[in-house]
């Protein structure tokens, strides 16, 4: 009565339960399978009721996904958090560029508020002050392509010397960029004072 069952004993079994599954099972007639524990059943219609049901609610879904990440990412970009920033403001490269360009004064962070005197002086029927202005205008873009070109060299030397093995495409715009940027203005916030060493 309790001996184990040979082989030729288990095989008949097996090719009946395939037979009966692919009939049509009574409903009066066992399931074949046993009762799933009540924390499996919960899962199930707990997965079950929060797929979305039509494409409707799937896109509503993604858009509330979408609107999280970017509420996070704007949390990350004024505290610098790093996990939540934008992968192109991600890493110690970009970092290292960020502190790079806020310590220190850069002549193309004046450029929007001299744009305005200079735009405002332009405006005005006088000739001389249209000459004035002309002439600022110049200076202000020469002094502008000096100091970037000073500052690329520098940032790319710096960049080579703590870098070398890192991926730095991209890292000298990005910081050209970010000295265009009034200082206040900037995202992600900037963590140096002037003059402070990254």
């Amino acid at each position: 009565m309790f001996r184990s069952r040979t082989k030729d004993e288990k095989a008949p079994t097996a090719s009946v339960t395939a037979d009966l599954s692919k009939q049509p099972r009574d409903p009066q007639a066992p399931k074949g399978r046993p009762t799933p524990k009540r924390s499996e059943a919960q899962t199930q219609r707990r997965r079950a009721s929060s797929a979305p049901m039509d494409r409707k609610e799937a896109m509503r879904r993604q858009r509330e996904a979408r609107r999280a990440d970017l509420s996070k990412q704007r949390e990350a970009l004024a505290s610098g958090d790093e996990r939540y920033l934008p992968a192109r403001d991600k890493g110690p490269v970009r970092r290292f560029v960020r502190d790079f360009i806020d310590s220190r004064f850069c002549v193309a962070e004046f450029f929007l508020p001299l744009a305005v005197v200079i735009l405002v002086l332009s405006m005005i029927k006088v000739p001389q002050l249209q000459n004035i202005a002309l002439t600022l205008w110049l200076g202000v873009i020469v002094l502008i392509v000096l100091d970037s070109i000073g500052v690329a060299f520098r940032l790319k030397k710096q960049l080579r010397e703590r870098f070398p093995d890192a991926p730095k495409r991209g890292a000298v715009a990005y910081g050209l960029m970010r000295s265009l940027q009034i200082r206040r203005l900037r995202l992600p916030k900037p963590k140096v004072k002037r003059g402070e060493r990254p």
